[in-house]
This record gives C-alpha cells, structure tokens and sequence, in this order.
C-alpha cells in the first residue's frame, strides 16, 4: 500500500474535528437590579448577584461531559444599554458565527434581541408573560419562571389550606398592572374569590400617605393578602402588620420562586454549595435559570458534538434537563418555557412545591403552571 492511500485510510478513520462553539451572553450595562442598596434590601425573589456566575459554574460543572464528548463551549460577554444595542449585539453575535445567545434584560431587549437573529436565544430574566404569548418568537426559550407560573403556583397553594377570600394589593407601576391582572387570571383559574384589588403607592407627598398605609389598605375581611409589588420595598413592610391577622403572599411573606438557597432535597444543597464556592454566595432565584441555561448548553453540546450549528440548536430545544428539582424538565412546544416546579418559600424555608397534591392535569401536572396548550397565543410556534 503506498503512502498516499496508507494517509488517505488514516484520515478516513480519525473521527471529525470536534465543533467550538460560541454563546454570548447579554445583560445590561450599570444594570440597576445590581445596586448596592438594592441587593443589601434582600427581596426575597430578587437578584444577589449577577447571574452570570451561575452560568459560569454550570459550564464548568459540564466540562468533563463536553471533554470525554470533544466539545468546546466558548462564553463571551456583552454589556449593552437599550434595546436597540441588544438587538444589535446579538446580530453581531450571529455573524461572529455563534451558536446561541443567552439574555439577563428586560423583555423589551430581550424581544429586541431575538428579533435581531435567528439562533437560540436563552432568556433566564425576563419573567413577562408576552414574551410567552403574543410577543412569542420561534427561537427565544425561558429558563426562568413566568409571571403566570408565579401566580398559579400562589393560587395553587391558597386553595389547598382554603384560603379561598383574597384581599389584592397593587402598585402603581405598569409592571405590577399587567402581573396584577396575571394574578386576578390565576384566582380565577382555581376557582378563588377576589374580595377587593386595592392600588397601594410609595410617596413623600403627605397627600397620598394613606395610599401606603398597610391598616386603611387591609380593612375588610378576607383570608389572605396577595401584594403585587415588584419593586418590593412596600411589600416588605406588609407581614405582620395587616389590619387582620392573616397571612401575606405574593412579593411578602409567601413567595413562589424559581430557587432557594434553603432548598434541601434532591441534590439543591450541593448546588446551592457549588455557586458559594465560585462566587461567594448562594443561589437563589434570579440564579437557577442562568445555571439551567448552562446545562442545556452543556447537554446540546455532548449530543452533537461535532456539529454542525444547525444540530446543537435543534437538541437545545429537545433537552431533557435535571435542574435538582425531583423531575426531568424540558421545552413546551407550544411557548418555549421551560416546565418546572415552583418553590414557594417564606425565606427562611421551602414550605411547599407547585404543583400542590392534588392539581391535576390530563398530560403533565407542570403544564397547570403557567398558560397550558389550549390557551395558547403564539403564532410564531
């Protein structure tokens, strides 16, 4: 056999060059949710940290799958400051020949960003249920909980202890008006009565101090208090100091939350240990969908590890993941949003996990969170 048939037979057998690839990862620059007074205020639910470390930690827990695999994950970086620059960044991103985008913005740079190309982009911060619905696209997929999911699982475990008389709080925001109408949609849903949607507002003009005055806002009878406040501060001050004395939930008190660092069972201590170690803290909620998005970045990966571009993003949304919750978790077709329980935690403790016992559903009981199949508004899938 000559040399150049002996080389020809080598090449044959040496298995293909294993694929590189690319995922940027988007958040806003000076991001506000990461002020110092703000992460010092502690808002159960709210961000300690940037996210991207938790990312960080699920890329390096899976580098011993992606080597035994032959893959390569490259991570880079990008701040931007609007929606147009996110948008921007992720075309860029696209032409720099990367095979997915993971986004930490708001849902407007987040819809921007995944109209501006037509990889995968992960979002793991926007909670908007438009982004699942209407505004929907075929390519942006939700590692974290929607608002809907919140609610339901809320409204889910005020019926099981028969709380069954809500007394709702609202801000003024027009955040907290679409996530108020979200919650009034789950009362509805499991079948709660809505005794009273009071506003509730944060002000130095001694004019509208009643407006935050916890006693004149919770008169009444009811079995519960469910306050819509995403900024938090207002919620902070409701426990304990309601005109009954009745439990709070929602942003206070009882809050339905993607993670805790207080979560004991299968497996969530050495996850929550795993990100101590890296960065100095515990994860919590604002963390888990950016380790959920690593994972499924991980998992594409050593299933098609020899590419090409087009393979790795078809496994993506086909992942079956195991994110320490007790269930095999993947993608609904019918949104993008990835099924998972919900915790509901006082922070302190997990008291119970959504869905409750007893919440049925004729095909996946995660499916009783957040909008099933029939109430479906994406076009885009």
């Amino acid at each position: 056999m000559n040399k150049l048939w002996r080389g020809l037979l080598m090449a044959a057998a040496m298995p293909a060059a294993a694929a590189n690839f690319k995922v940027t990862w988007l958040a806003p620059a000076d991001d506000p949710r990461l002020e110092r007074t703000r992460i010092e205020r502690a808002a159960l639910g709210h961000p300690a940290g940037p996210a991207l470390d938790a990312l960080r930690v699920a890329l390096a827990e899976g580098r011993f799958e992606l080597d035994t695999a032959g893959a390569t994950l490259q991570l880079t970086q990008v701040e931007v400051s609007d929606a147009a620059a996110a948008k921007a960044a992720a075309t860029k991103a696209e032409k720099d020949g990367a095979a997915a985008v993971v986004t930490d913005l708001p849902a407007a740079w987040t819809l921007a960003a995944s109209d501006g190309t037509k990889l995968p982009v992960l979002n793991v911060g926007a909670a908007a249920d438009t982004l699942r619905q209407a505004d929907c696209r075929r390519n942006l997929f939700h590692l974290g909980l929607s608002d809907r999911m919140r609610s339901d699982a809320l409204a889910q475990a005020l019926t099981v202890r028969r709380w069954s008389n809500v007394l709702l709080l609202s801000g003024p925001g027009e955040v907290d008006r679409e996530r108020s109408a979200t919650a009034q949609a789950s009362i509805k849903r499991y079948g709660l009565k809505l005794v009273a949607n009071r506003p509730f507002k944060l002000s130095a003009d001694p004019r509208e101090r009643e407006l935050a005055n916890t006693l004149l806002l919770t008169q009444g009878s009811y079995d519960v208090v469910w306050v819509v406040d995403s900024d938090g501060e207002f919620a902070l001050t409701l426990p304990y100091r309601t005109a009954l004395p009745r439990p709070v939930v929602g942003d206070a008190g009882l809050v339905a939350v993607a993670w805790s660092p207080h979560f004991e069972r299968f497996g969530a201590p050495q996850v929550t240990r795993r990100l101590r170690k890296a960065a100095g803290r515990p994860m919590d909620a604002h963390d888990w969908p950016a380790w959920m998005a690593g994972k499924a970045l991980v998992a594409a990966a050593v299933v098609t590890p020899k590419g090409p571009a087009a393979a790795f993003q078809k496994a993506l949304a086909e992942v079956e993941l195991d994110g320490s919750k007790g269930v095999s978790m993947n993608f609904r077709a019918w949104d993008g949003q990835l099924r998972q329980p919900v915790l509901l935690s006082d922070g302190r403790s997990v008291i119970d996990l959504a869905p409750v016992d007893g919440v049925m559903h004729p095909k996946n009981a995660l499916d009783t969170l957040g909008a099933d199949a029939p109430e479906k508004l994406c076009k885009a899938r």
